[in-house]
Order: structure tokens, then sequence, then C-alpha cells
């Protein structure tokens, strides 16, 4: 008998043992915190994920959970150069390894090379996925060649009549200055 596994409860140490896999593809604004960060809604982008789970030695002998996780979505970014959106592939290919508690997590974390998660009977999968996803953002989306002109100037002919139109705050100190007291009284 095959044994059920549900994303959004996973026991991961259950999963592990069972050398388990989950894949679906799900719609992006399923991800709420992925899609806030959207040029544009995308209702018809979607989010293909797959999880695998396998247990290997840990260095005590015992089995430790791990889970390598795949996934991927194409999402309209803002473009930084011309402000447009930009299709943007978001591709997530990693290994966690799944340790007892937040303790050994953080004590170990920095000499792994791989990430540490604590082990859960009710993992929530597809959080994770959408954490990934969002890490995986550049820091400046842009296109290889923008489908508009760029814009190099700061700012436009009418910001600059109304900057030159307006009185300068300090020239009120300029005509104190001008007053300049008399020498030996």
């Amino acid at each position: 008998m095959k044994r059920e596994f549900a994303p959004q409860r996973l026991d991961v140490a259950g999963f592990a043992a069972a050398a388990a896999t989950l894949d679906a593809t799900d719609p992006v604004p399923n991800y709420v915190r992925l899609a806030a960060e959207l040029a544009a809604p995308a209702p018809d982008a979607v989010v293909r994920w797959a999880a695998t789970g396998e247990e290997r030695p840990g260095a005590d002998g015992k089995a430790v959970p791990w889970l390598h996780l795949e996934a991927e979505a194409t999402v309209p970014l803002t473009c930084q150069r011309c402000l447009t959106p930009v299709e943007t592939p978001l591709v997530v290919d990693r290994w966690f390894r799944f340790v007892g508690d937040e303790a050994t997590a953080e004590a170990e974390d920095e000499e792994s090379e791989e990430d540490l998660l604590v082990v859960s009977r009710d993992f929530d999968l597809p959080a994770l996925i959408e954490d990934e996803l969002l890490m995986e953002i550049p820091v400046m989306p842009v296109h290889e060649v923008c489908p508009v002109p760029v814009r190099l100037s700061s700012s436009d002919e009418d910001f600059q009549a109304a900057e030159e139109a307006k009185p300068n705050p300090f020239a009120v100190l300029g005509a104190l200055r001008s007053r300049k007291p008399e020498v030996g009284k």
C-alpha cells in the first residue's frame, strides 16, 4: 500500500523514510507573497514543483531525513531600466537536511553546505516553495533589450520650469547679509 502525503501538512520523517515524491503545478496567485512581487497580475502563470524525500546516514549512523526540492515559475517583474514588465524565470534546485530542533539547526548552520530545517510532522511544503522562489527574484530584473526607449533624464521639462519659478528661500538671508555693521561704532 502506497502512503499518501499532503504538501500542506507533510510528515517529513515519513516522507523521507518512504523515499516518496510529490509534484504539482499550482497557479502563481496561490502563492500570495510571490504574487505581491509581480509587476502585473499573472492569472495564467504557474509554479511547477517536485519534492523527493530521502534518508541518508548521519554522523551518528542514524537515518537523517533529506528533501530535494525543484521548482520553477516564469513571472512578470518590473524591469529596472524601462519600468515595464519583464518575464523572469525563477528556478529552485536545492537539498534540505532536517534536524531535530532549532538549536541544532542554528549550531550546525555555519558549517553545513546544505540548508537546514527542523523536522516536523506537519511541515508546510508550499510555504517552503514560496520562500525559495522569493529568494530567486533578482535584485534588478531587466530586459536583455528593453521594448521601449529608456528615458535617461531624471526629470521632465515641466518639473524644470516649476523649479525655476520658485523663489530661492535663501534670498532673504542674502539680503540680511548685505547690511554690514559700520566699523567703529
